[in-house]
Formats: structure tokens, sequence, C-alpha cells
């Protein structure tokens, strides 16, 4: 059955002000138990990984034309329909959405030990984390591992980056280096001055790639427990890749050598 639309006009709304604080700061999530969504690709590609959104939210110009939306509010708790300036209030983006919803924060799981995995280590630009995420899920990773210091991973620009990648990912954050003791799959890092060139020789699968921070690389007793170092052939001459870059040539390698 649809539900029947709650109609919202009040700026100091509480509903409204805990969005506007998720959208606001990066870290909120953690403190206020919920994660906004932004966008109907967000929210779609949410419901379409079966996740429970506790509350829908549509600019009224939304809920009165696009009635293909309305199939969305018989798999959420409660929908609202707020005046189109209202709206724009909780967006976080140039061209505001006319759309988003909220999500529980999803608990966090236990590592897997036998996964595909990525594991990050203090990166720290939003947008590199997203786009891994993406290449991580197209890739078919089953988990992103990540360590303190990286960015929030379910912050607003994070989610973004990663255009739904999120909800096809066993993520765990805040995580300390020895906690990837618990992986039983071999570590690999990059190196430009490793042995093994990528495309050259066999890689193990399953793995777990280690990214390391965008100007430091791997911590070096991380790296130790790297088993496995790579170089990313570069003939064009360049010093170094974006992480994020580097990260889709790794792991689309290692989908090739399974």
């Amino acid at each position: 059955m649809t539900l029947q639309p709650e109609r919202i006009s009040a700026r100091d709304n509480p509903l409204l002000q805990r969005i506007r604080k998720l959208g606001a700061d990066p870290g909120a999530y953690r403190k206020l138990g919920g994660v906004w969504l932004e966008g109907d690709h967000l929210v779609g590609a949410a419901l379409a990984r079966g996740q429970g959104l506790s509350e829908l939210l549509m600019s009224e110009s939304a809920w009165n034309t696009r009635l293909d939306w309305r199939g969305w509010t018989e798999r959420v708790r409660r929908v609202l329909v707020l005046p189109d300036a209202l709206f724009k209030t909780l967006s976080t983006l140039e061209s505001p959405a006319s759309i988003g919803a909220v999500l529980p924060l999803p608990e966090s799981a236990a590592i897997a030990p036998g996964a595909f995995t990525v594991a990050l280590d203090r990166l720290q630009d939003a947008g590199n984390v997203g786009s891994i995420l993406r290449s991580a899920a197209a890739f078919g990773v089953r988990q992103v591992l990540a360590l303190k210091g990286s960015a929030a991973l379910w912050s607003p620009k994070v989610l973004r980056a990663g255009m739904g990648a999120h909800f096809a990912l066993n993520l765990v954050e805040g995580l300390q280096p020895d906690d990837l003791a618990a992986l039983t799959v071999p570590l690999l890092a990059t190196s430009s001055h490793a042995g093994l060139v990528l495309g050259q020789g066999a890689l193990p699968h399953p793995c777990a790639w280690v990214l390391g921070h965008e100007g430091q690389g791997v911590d070096e007793a991380l790296m130790a427990r790297c088993t496995h170092t790579v170089s990313i052939p570069q003939p064009g001459g360049e010093e170094s890749l974006n992480v994020a870059a580097a990260a889709a040539i790794c792991l689309f390698a290692s989908r090739l050598r399974q």
C-alpha cells in the first residue's frame, strides 16, 4: 500500500535540522546514526540493494510531476513532501536535488577473512575514496576496510563519488593496522620499485589491495605485511598515478588473473 505523504513547512522541523547536520558534517552520521542520501540515483541504488530507508523526502514539484517515484513510497517508513524552497535548504549540491532519503547507519560488519578486499591506509580525499569504492564494486571486491585516518566512508562527498557502490560492499572503518591480521588473503601494494610488473605475472586471487595515503603512500610497517609489491607500467613517463586511478587498474588486473 502506498503511503500518504506528510507535509512539512517549518524550517526548524527536528528532522530537517538533523538532515542539515548530516549534510554539513562529514562525520555526523556516527553521532546521529543516520546517512543523508541526496538525489534520485543514490536513493534508487539503496532501494535496489534492499536498504531500509526511514524517511523519503520530496519537493512539492517532484511529488506532483514524477509519478514514477511514487512506487518507492511502498518501501519506506515515512514519506514527506516539502515546498521546493524548503527542500533546497537541505541540499549540499550546486544544483539541488528534489528527492532524498535518510538511511539508518548500517551496523559495522565483521571483517570477512577470505574476501577480495581493498584496504585504505589513511586516504584523506573524499573523492578518491568514493571513486575507489565505485571501482571496487564494479570489479567484484567484497569488502573495503578503512584504517583510522581515512576519509569518513559515509560522508556526503564519499557517497556522491561512490554513486551507490556503498550498498554493494561490506564496509568497516576506524581500523588499526593490526586489525588487518584478521585477513587470510595475501596483502598486495603498489610500489615504483617493485619486482613484479603488473600484467607480466600472476596475481593471487582473492587478495587484499592496500592503498596508501595520497602523499605518503602505504605506512612502512603496513607495507612490511604485504606479501607482494607491484608496479604499474607507465610508458608515458609520468612519476605516479592518482590513487583512485591506480586502484582501478590494479582491481581490473586482479579480475583478469583469476
